[in-house]
């Protein structure tokens, strides 16, 4: 079997004709250039309800913008310049101002400046430093200036010659008459004298002393019985002599040798 046929539907009304209000270029370029006109122009053309929501909504805050946005300050000033009308007045001559009297310059005052004091005695600057003042100094540090330095010679000065003597408090070093100045300030005239360190002397080492062995004294004669040149210094001597004990009148007795004095020695 065949397919029922489809029923007949009609064919769509054709749309009507556009009119040249409703083109979309036209109603775009009002919503930038005049948002009223253009958002009255959205609703008439042919775009769906989306699209004439976007337009209305966009045209809408664009007015805003313009409305409340501040105007150029060019035109801000054509404005206030138009709203204030110029007076203009003829000035008579009674009513021209009475010159104004050029001020003279006043001459600035020159700072005085330091002076060459070197070599110079101090009494011929004592004024300058009294003035600004100033102090003295010896010029070797060893050396104290006595009550009356008026002779003494200026060595050093500060500030240097030239400089203006109000950028600091002038300070001068002097020396006696005589007395050659130092290279520097503070220096030290009367330098000790160096003292020679003694020479280290050497000492000789005692000598050892040997216990002497038995030796013949022919001078000895009393200590020695019967004459006899044998000595003995101790009773160490005679017992390594092997001679112990000795008696009076053997060969090396004597009486250093007999402590009691009973005739034998180193009987011990």
């Amino acid at each position: 079997m065949y397919p029922p046929p489809p029923p007949f539907q009609p064919a769509p009304a054709p749309l009507p004709a556009r009119r040249w209000w409703q083109h979309p270029a036209l109603i775009i370029c009002l919503l930038v250039f005049l948002p009223p006109a253009g958002i009255a122009l959205t609703w008439t053309s042919r775009w769906n309800q989306n699209k004439k929501v976007v337009a209305t909504v966009l045209g809408a805050l664009w007015l805003l913008l313009l409305i409340f946005s501040d105007p150029p300050e060019e035109e801000k000033g054509d404005a206030k310049g138009a709203a204030k009308p110029t007076a203009t007045a003829t000035a008579s001559p009674t009513d021209a101002p009475a010159p104004t009297p050029t001020p003279t310059p006043s001459k600035t005052e020159e700072t005085p400046a330091m002076p060459s004091l070197v070599g110079g005695a101090y009494a011929d600057s004592e004024q300058l430093l009294t003035d600004n003042l100033g102090r003295a100094y010896a010029a070797y540090k060893d050396v104290e200036l006595p009550a009356d330095y008026g002779t003494w010679t200026v060595c050093f000065q500060r500030p240097d010659a030239g400089a203006p003597v109000s950028s600091a408090v002038p300070v001068v070093y002097l020396t006696a008459p005589g007395v050659p100045c130092p290279k520097s300030p503070n220096e030290v005239l009367h330098k000790p004298t160096p003292t020679p360190k003694p020479k280290p002397t050497r000492t000789q080492a005692p000598v050892p002393t040997q216990e002497p062995t038995p030796t013949e004294d022919a001078g000895d004669d009393s200590s020695s019985g019967g004459g006899s040149s044998v000595y003995y210094r101790n009773c160490t001597a005679v017992r390594a002599a092997g001679a112990a004990p000795i008696r009076a009148g053997e060969p090396g007795y004597g009486r250093h040798l007999d402590r009691d004095g009973d005739g034998v020695a180193c009987e011990g």
